[in-house]
């Protein structure tokens, strides 16, 4: 009877004790969960996530900062603020322009949570859960355009086959690229092992993702990164014959979807129309005017090219550049759609070594086998190569998926290479 009372209080404690460390992770959960969908939703759902951060063992957090993969984003965000000293943008400007690089000091929280308690693969199931659901609903909007979101917040009515169900089509294409490639691994793990009904299952999630980039609505973003990423699995994890055969089979699936669909065949089009309309005619186009954005960032990064213009400083470069031009040349723009370009014109050669030396922190990270060190490596090199064409390490969307991937799988991969040590 005394060891009945004894072990009572133990086992409540230890309740207690594993509730300490799940609250975390299930507020990470929900962040995961609420990104595909909501903007504001997301920064509230940090407030209870930061609150519960602050009640796990923290004794060894101070040694966990100094490791290059947790110090570099503080170093960046660091220059970012310091470079509002040299700016000569308004101080509002200023301070609002270090917002985009702020949130990557979540990473190093993350990587401490996920490395010591073993939740991570709640994260991913929630993303996945969330971005599924967002697949099927723009499936319904593709065939019912009144059922948009985006309807409900004033942002205008949108074509059948526009498909797209809450933000903008860049998004989207992100995180079911994302989704879809990211269940490959998984499904051939399962595979090997004889688990076909659970690979069937993944497989059909893929398909369904890859359908809706092919057939409802796709970034050219998306269509530039997606062959890359797949290449990178089957160099990383199929042998060479099983390799070829894929690239063999993908090249016929490729062809096949080009003849079969015309919203894929309009998309590549755009390429070479939007070079015609934007460079030859000087209206406004999507890569024309990225070529325009990068040839201006250029020659301000020429202008200060150890410390940049500092942080803020892009909008009103544009602005003096516009001055006396008209049509496309005349655009102005607080963001140059390409994130080296971004971080070189703030903050000059010093940011954009920062920014490389980070992204290449956080691949070596993710040097191994598992589930978490594919997807952070399939999370940094999707955005490394989608940041050619835009700024996605600052953007909202992208920026949080790559904090959430960065941080949670490489916790997980920490934790991992520690066990087999």
């Amino acid at each position: 009877m005394t060891d009945v009372f004894e072990q009572r209080p133990n086992s409540w404690l230890s309740v207690i004790w594993a509730a300490r460390y799940r609250t975390p992770a299930r507020f990470v959960a929900l962040i995961a969960l609420l990104l595909p969908w909501t903007t504001t939703g997301l920064t509230f759902a940090l407030i209870p996530w930061l609150i519960a951060f602050a009640f796990v063992d923290l004794r060894e957090f101070p040694r966990s900062l100094l490791r290059p993969i947790c110090l570099l984003p503080i170093a960046l965000v660091a220059l970012a603020a310091i470079g509002t000293l040299w700016s000569d943008a308004p101080w509002p400007d200023r301070i609002h322009a270090i917002g985009p690089a702020a949130k990557l000091l979540v990473i190093p929280l993350l990587i401490y949570q996920f490395e010591r308690w073993p939740y991570g693969n709640w994260v991913f199931s929630a993303f996945l859960a969330s971005c599924t659901a967002l697949m099927l609903y723009s499936f319904a909007v593709a065939i019912d355009p009144a059922l948009s979101l985006k309807l409900y917040l004033s942002r205008g009515p949108y074509k059948v086959e526009s498909g797209i169900a809450v933000r903008n089509y860049i998004d989207q294409s992100q995180e079911f690229a994302l989704c879809a490639i990211a269940l490959v691994y998984p499904i051939v793990s399962l595979l090997r092992r004889g688990r076909f009904r659970i690979a069937a299952l993944f497989a059909a999630l893929a398909i369904g993702f890859l359908a809706n980039m092919m057939f409802v609505v796709v970034s050219r973003t998306a269509l530039v990164t997606l062959p890359i990423l797949i290449g990178v699995f089957a160099l990383l994890h199929l042998r060479r014959r099983a390799a070829l055969l894929a690239a063999g089979a993908m090249g016929l699936l490729a062809l096949l979807l080009w003849t079969v669909s015309p919203h894929l065949r309009s998309t590549v089009a755009k390429f070479s129309g939007d070079y015609e309309v934007g460079i030859v005619g000087n209206d406004v186009s999507g890569m024309g005017s990225r070529l325009e954005f990068w040839r201006k960032s250029l020659a301000f990064t020429a202008d200060a090219p150890l410390l940049g213009h500092g942080t803020g400083a892009i909008r009103g470069l544009f602005e003096r550049a516009a001055a006396s031009e008209s049509g496309m040349r005349a655009e102005i723009v607080g963001d140059p759609h390409n994130q080296t370009l971004n971080v070189a014109v703030q903050w000059g050669a010093l940011g954009v070594m920062i920014l490389y030396a980070l992204w290449f922190a956080h691949l070596s990270l993710f040097r191994g086998e598992g589930l978490a060190c594919w997807v952070g490596l399939l999370i940094v090199v999707q955005n490394m190569l989608s940041s050619l064409l835009n700024s996605h390490l600052f953007d909202f969307a992208e920026g949080w998926i790559y904090v959430l991937g960065v941080g949670v799988a490489g916790g997980m991969a920490l934790a991992t290479k520690k066990i087999r040590n």
